[in-house]
């Protein structure tokens, strides 16, 4: 399943990302999460320290190594070069799975131990010194929606992405990317605007919306809630004493989170299973070259000086069992977790 965390800035968002990334480590389920947000806390959440998670390899500066590793021979791409954010796969091309050891996780990835269960990580990287009044960072998780262009995930298995806050995230298509996108949002009228503008975008390209209540006090708040985002009111999250302290850099064992939180995790997870049986991998693709098509005509044409609308391959649909090249190390042993 590929889910994608939102919410306004200070939801609470990358908390309760990291809380179910580690649910799900707990369960054993194989994870790849990524940090796609301008501020890059996901790391620290999830138990580094900071000069730690600010040594964590940046997918924007492996975009050449991903492109041609993702090309492979596929003959619709005469080069890398020639690949933007959006460029779809086909034939020939490499496509990323989740437990697999490839050259994309060898240079982008860092394997996390979360109570002794190991989770993959990645990150888009923080804005530097160079990129201050010149770069854009939606440029900079192009690199996060083409490897989830490229990746096919089956069940059991799960990409979590912490996106970025507000709705910024409509700057390219990959908001589509998703099987659900959990909304975090305060019982307050700021707490839903977010939700508001998330819907009306959402609409009309099936995203599979669930708002998660953080910071809810009391039945007030949850009434508040319900009144205001109805039935994408999934579950709602009050105090946790075990999210204090590991904000304050000392986590307890995870199995001592609060049994209220732990059973609105596993809710969570229930809703993201339920979600990946109802993909449909043909509307995916679909979307995946329909967005591809407007970046092509709107500015990618121009910067590489090619039609990349000859990059789709009208007989490929990306899915489990897909016809491309797979990782000659795709059944390597897996890279020797580090503590977190």
């Amino acid at each position: 399943m590929k889910i994608a965390f939102v919410g306004k800035g200070g939801s609470g968002k990358t908390t309760l990302s990291s809380l179910f990334i580690r649910h799900l480590a707990a369960n054993e389920a194989p994870v790849v999460a990524v940090d796609a947000d301008i501020n890059q806390h996901l790391g620290a959440a999830l138990g580094l320290t900071e000069e730690e998670a600010a040594t964590l390899p940046a997918l924007g500066a492996h975009l050449p190594l991903i492109k041609e590793y993702l090309r492979g021979s596929n003959p619709r791409i005469a080069s890398a070069d020639t690949m933007i954010k959006t460029t779809p796969p086909g034939r020939g091309s490499r496509l990323l799975r989740v437990t697999e050891d490839n050259p994309v996780y060898e240079a982008c990835a860092r394997t996390l131990l979360l109570d002794g269960e190991p989770v993959r990580l990645m990150a888009t990287g923080p804005f530097t010194e160079a990129d201050l009044g010149v770069a854009c960072y939606h440029s900079k998780v192009g690199a996060v929606e083409l490897c989830l262009n490229h990746l096919v995930d089956g069940p059991d298995e799960y990409v979590v992405v912490d996106m970025t806050a507000g709705s910024d995230s409509f700057a390219s298509g990959m908001f589509t990317r998703f099987d659900v996108t959990f909304l975090v949002a305060e019982p307050t009228r700021k707490g839903v605007s977010v939700y508001r503008q998330y819907k009306e975008y959402a609409r009309d390209f099936g995203v599979a919306l669930k708002v998660i209540g953080n910071k809810v006090q009391g039945p007030e708040d949850i009434e508040f809630l319900q009144d205001e985002v109805g039935e994408d009111l999934l579950v709602t999250v009050g105090h946790s004493d075990w999210v204090r302290a590991m904000e304050k850099g000392r986590p307890a064992s995870f199995e001592l989170l609060e049994a209220s939180n732990r059973f609105a995790l596993q809710e969570l997870q229930d809703a993201a299973d339920d979600s990946y049986a109802h993909r449909d991998w043909a509307r995916y693709t679909e979307q995946m070259v329909s967005f591809h098509l407007k970046n092509a005509e709107s500015w990618g044409n121009a910067k590489t000086g090619a039609d990349l609308a000859d990059q789709v391959d009208p007989d490929f649909v990306l899915r489990e069992g897909a016809e491309a090249l797979v990782s000659p190390r795709s059944h390597s042993p897996r890279p020797a977790p580090q503590p977190a």
